[in-house]
């Protein structure tokens, strides 16, 4: 089993100087990743989404953590493929130039980046985001394949032309998709690519999740494969906060998703802006629980269905406590099938101090217990 750390570049306080320092403190929990075992960084792409994700430009972030590091693997989780955003050709040549750069340490991830505030900023269709995701996809899948690539797809044309520079790794790094639907999963099965499973339902979810991506790879003909190398990784996110003292490591993860879970409600589902406010004492699982209670309020009054997924990101289940609670919930995603547990630590509301204790104690407690397990009887 793998593991690994996302960044979202998220604040509470979102003033110029706060931005700033989050940036270089996710440089800083990087290296420090590196250090604790960690096998991968993962780093998001949004736009314009204040307070949820000030992380606009991965590919810079990733190569200057690529540069500050030697051995942990650099993962787009994901990049934003609709063409507006990105044109297909030149994301397989920034991956390619990272890839090389970085000595084949890269990921690419794929996602849609589909609100409403991040599609009008770069005058995507919302509606072809899904199409032009796979098409960019089939495109990056066999750039390299031949000196000089040419595509004529249902969306784009483009004549013979070499991409260069050429990876380092063959025939290009892995690719993966961002999922949180069985549609998706689904996708990512027969398009032969790794699923990246951002949902905070917890191990129960993980593991129909996991019956849903093995049963389309069971199914699957091959036929809509996009490269010749195929991935089946399963990797699940993991919110976790990890302290000596159990009911601190607590109080800050609940506040720090809660954060999460309305900054995401704002920009997702027209919800208010996050409450940043502190009270001393609040019991941050009760606020949790009314906060989900307001989202359901909030879809009755828009007439948006409600579904299992609406308050997800509500459910306080998850990796706070202390490392052995850790090890406990890392047990279920294992047992729910998860390949690699994609640890959620910098969240809007934590402070850099938890941050880098969490990555600590994942990389001298967590870590090597599994290790040790893995590598069985001495």
């Amino acid at each position: 089993m793998k593991f690994s750390v996302i960044f979202e570049a998220q604040l509470a306080d979102p003033t110029v100087e706060r931005e700033h320092q989050v940036i270089h403190d996710g440089v800083e929990q990087a290296v420090l990743a590196e250090e604790m075992g960690f096998d991968r960084v993962w780093a998001v792409e949004h736009h314009s989404l204040k307070w949820y994700a000030h992380m606009s430009a991965p590919e810079i972030f990733l190569t200057w953590v690529a540069a500050r590091t030697s051995t942990i693997r650099i993962g787009h989780g994901v990049v934003c493929m609709p063409f507006n955003f990105n044109h297909p050709a030149r994301v397989a040549e920034r991956a390619a130039m990272l890839d090389l750069l970085s000595g084949g340490r890269l990921d690419l991830g794929a996602g849609r980046g589909g609100t409403e505030q991040e599609t009008s900023l770069c005058g995507v269709d919302k509606e072809r985001t899904t199409q032009e995701v796979e098409e960019a996809l089939r495109i990056i899948g066999k750039a390299w394949e031949k000196e000089e690539f040419e595509h004529h797809g249902e969306l784009l044309d483009i004549g013979p032309h070499p991409i260069l520079p050429r990876p380092k790794q063959t025939p290009h790094p892995p690719l993966f998709l961002a999922c949180s639907r069985t549609e998706t999963l689904t996708q990512a099965a027969e398009l032969g690519i790794g699923a990246l499973v951002m949902g905070f339902a917890g191990p129960e979810s993980i593991a129909g999740m996991r019956q849903a991506y093995d049963a389309a790879v069971a199914d699957r003909t091959g036929d809509r494969f996009v490269s010749g190398v195929v991935n089946d990784h399963f990797s699940v996110l993991c919110p976790t906060i990890v302290l000596d003292d159990r009911e601190t490591a607590r109080q800050v993860g609940i506040r720090g998703q809660r954060f999460f879970a309305q900054s995401i409600g704002h920009w997702y589902g027209g919800a208010g802006l996050p409450d940043e406010a502190v009270v001393e004492g609040t019991d941050e699982a009760a606020e949790m629980r009314r906060a989900a209670e307001q989202v359901v309020a909030r879809l009755h009054e828009q007439d948006i269905p409600v579904r299992p997924t609406s308050t997800a990101t509500f459910n306080a289940d998850h990796a706070y406590g202390t490392a052995d609670d850790a090890i406990a919930y890392v047990e279920r995603l294992r047992d729910a099938g998860a390949d690699e547990i994609m640890c959620l630590i910098q969240m809007g509301t934590v402070p850099q101090a938890a941050c880098l204790e969490t990555l600590r104690q994942w990389g001298e407690k967590v870590i090597p217990y599994f290790r040790a397990q893995e590598a069985g009887p001495s």
